[in-house]
């Protein structure tokens, strides 16, 4: 996929270039009065925006591609070509039309104020406001170039020469024959002591930029990270909880009793890939990592607490807000004013839009031989679990910009939350632009049909081109092309597809008793809320957010120690020490340098993905090619009498 942030830079010059070439004169529509100019004025801000909302739009909803690659990579068949086109259009287009009904609680609002935006303001706002430059200091345009050239080059280290530097476990060095010390030093796949990065990308590719999340988001995340990794999880693994002795410390992969790969293909009917319970029952039951398995209980008390949450701190915002969505009136925000010039997005639009993609996607899921597996009352039930969970969700991603990883819902809740939560994020960059609503609404849905088209060709080319692509074992050393993030959804469709969580989870599961984490998950918020309202002079405690402590736990794995260590310790870098120092540069550039780290890498990355990734060229074969942390001992089982090839017996 071409970095948008790539994107978004080329736009710039090929807009000046149109300016300079193209005809300014009017051209008339034959039998018409309509007319238009090819060049109506100089290239602006606005315009720019408007392409770049175009290029991007559908491209953050990549759920329906892992499904198709997952079916190609792992269970050894196709699903039909219309049918995957549809899956990925229905996908990217599918949330935009309820983004309708929650429009001045998630837009208008000047308390959804999306942090994760303001980059994107700061970006386009260096590359168009002229800016005297003042003594040595350099102009934001010119800091913004410096740091994406200085980030471009330096990314060729970790993403070609040494991807090893991505995780540097020195303990693992150490002691290179203990799994205790491994599974103790792995930033990969264990607890991370002494373990750190000096890739970018690892720092920031789960979490989000430390440069715009709050303080207050890091350090709740921190408090789960810390109750998750160092104290629930060494409790669970010592006390050999749901045999998690039998199973790596840390790993999204699923196993059989014995301690072994799951073997999918034994329980499933090799045809129409469906489910054989007698061959389930002569097999084994479906078992997780204990990092995985305590993994879905913070999910489920993430998903619990959020509801509590925001029922209790944000209730009476989210329904004075939600009974005046279909009443028009001024709004408070300053930018809302500046906005009433332009005409607003009739809700007939996003209606329509909604009830077209739910027909579509019942049509794509019921038809082509029932490949998707998904019945219409699936797709009903989509509708109505979109309709609550997006006002909670919403919010808590516009005021701490922090995603939930809800692995519960990862194969029918992600896909359209993600098109909502990107077209609202659209909406929000408008407001702040002044850009006009309709303008803003037709390049994203004009965009998302475009964009699920060219993924969806994308993927098909990648699985023609690309030999071995998703099965590391047979690629060369150092190749970018193992598809972890799908190896993730392949088990997901296991546990929650294939098996079923009747089966896995309740009521008759081996994990049945993780539900128990909802209750407490709904239970959490509560002593928050009180101390909050019994002590209002103690500002610190509403500052508290047990939805994003729980989800710190809910999100590992797939991400790691080393993701996590790396990101505090660079946010408490930038937040005690930059910020606190040097607080005039913080309000220039900090924003700023967040996008041009982020465009030197994806420049870099897109560079050597196209010039020699895809035709498997890689770097020098040495020990620093491996995609690893070099601690092979910490995926080893320690359970007596349990075997794994290259690890000790105990």
């Amino acid at each position: 996929m071409f970095p948008m942030l790539t994107i978004q830079l080329l736009i710039l010059p090929a807009g000046k270039l149109m300016e300079t070439i193209l005809p300014a004169k009017n051209i008339r529509i034959p039998g018409t009065k309509w007319q238009f100019s090819l060049n109506p004025g100089p290239f602006n801000i606005k315009e720019h925006v408007v392409i770049s909302t175009f290029a991007s739009s559908g491209v953050g909803s990549t759920s329906a591609i892992d499904i198709m690659a997952t079916v190609k990579a792992f269970f050894k068949t196709t699903i039909h070509p219309l049918a995957s086109f549809l899956l990925i259009l229905t996908t990217n287009v599918f949330g935009i039309g309820f983004v309708g009904f929650f429009m001045k609680l998630l837009v208008d609002s000047p308390h959804m104020w999306w942090p994760e935006v303001l980059p994107s303001v700061a970006f386009f706002r260096a590359l168009h406001e002229k800016e005297v430059k003042s003594g040595r200091n350099l102009t934001r345009l010119q800091f913004f170039f410096l740091a994406s050239v200085l980030s471009f080059s330096y990314y060729v280290v970790p993403g070609y020469f040494f991807p090893s530097i991505s995780a540097l476990s020195f303990v693992c060095w150490i002691r290179k024959h203990s799994v205790t010390a491994q599974q103790l030093g792995s930033g990969l796949n264990g607890f991370g002591f002494g373990s750190f990065t000096l890739d970018w990308n690892t720092v920031v590719g789960f979490t989000g930029s430390p440069f715009v999340i709050p303080f207050s988001a890091v350090a709740n995340a921190l408090v789960g990270f810390v109750i998750f990794l160092y104290i629930v999880i060494p409790i669970a693994y010592l006390c050999n909880s749901y045999k998690a002795k039998n199973f790596p410390l840390v790993s999204t992969d699923v196993y059989d009793a014995h301690g072994n790969l799951y073997n999918i293909s034994r329980i499933l009917d090799e045809k129409t890939l469906k489910f054989d319970q007698v061959a389930y029952d002569n097999y084994s039951e479906l078992y997780l990592s204990v990092m995985s398995v305590y993994s879905y209980g913070f999910t489920f008390a993430s998903i619990a607490s959020c509801f509590s949450e925001i029922a209790l701190f944000h209730g009476s915002l989210i329904w004075g807000q939600l009974t005046k969505a279909f009443q028009s009136g001024n709004g408070v925000d300053v930018h809302v004013k500046m906005m009433k010039k332009y005409d607003t997005i009739p809700l007939w639009w996003f209606i329509i839009l909604l009830i077209s993609m739910t027909g579509l996607t019942i049509w794509t899921c019921e038809g082509f031989g029932n490949q998707l597996q998904l019945p219409y009352w699936g797709v009903l039930l989509l509708c109505v679990l979109v309709l609550i969970l997006m006002p909670s969700f919403g919010v808590l991603r516009a005021t701490v910009s922090k995603s939930l990883l809800l692995l519960l819902l990862l194969l029918i809740e992600q896909p359209p939350m993600g098109a909502f939560t990107q077209m609202i994020m659209g909406f929000k960059l408008g407001l702040y632009m002044k850009i006009p609503p309709k303008a803003m609404f037709l390049s994203q849905v004009i965009g998302s049909f475009i964009a699920s088209a060219c993924e969806f060709a994308t993927v098909w080319l990648l699985f023609s081109s690309v030999e071995n692509i998703c099965r590391p074992e047979l690629l060369p050393r150092g190749s970018q092309w193992t598809c972890p993030y799908d190896q993730v959804i392949y088990n997901n469709m296991m546990t929650w597809g294939a098996v079923g969580p009747k089966r896995v989870f309740y009521p008759n599961g081996v994990y049945s008793n993780l539900f128990i984490f909802f209750l407490l998950g709904a239970l959490l918020p509560i002593p928050v809320w009180f101390l909050a309202r019994t002590l209002p002079e103690k500002k610190w405690i509403r500052l508290i957010n047990v939805s994003t402590i729980l989800i710190a736990g809910a999100s590992m794995p797939p991400v790691s120690a080393v993701n996590y260590l790396s990101w505090f310790a660079v946010a408490f870098f930038l937040k005690f020490v930059v910020y606190r120092k040097y607080k005039r540069w913080w309000a220039k550039y900090s924003y700023l340098l967040s996008v041009a780290i982020d465009t030197g890498v994806s420049l870099m990355a897109f560079l050597v993905t196209v010039t020699l990734q895809i035709h498997n060229v890689s770097g020098i074969d040495w020990w620093g090619l491996d995609v690893s942390d070099h601690c092979p001992l910490a995926t080893c089982p320690t359970a007596r009498g349990v075997h794994a090839e290259g690890c000790p017996a105990f």
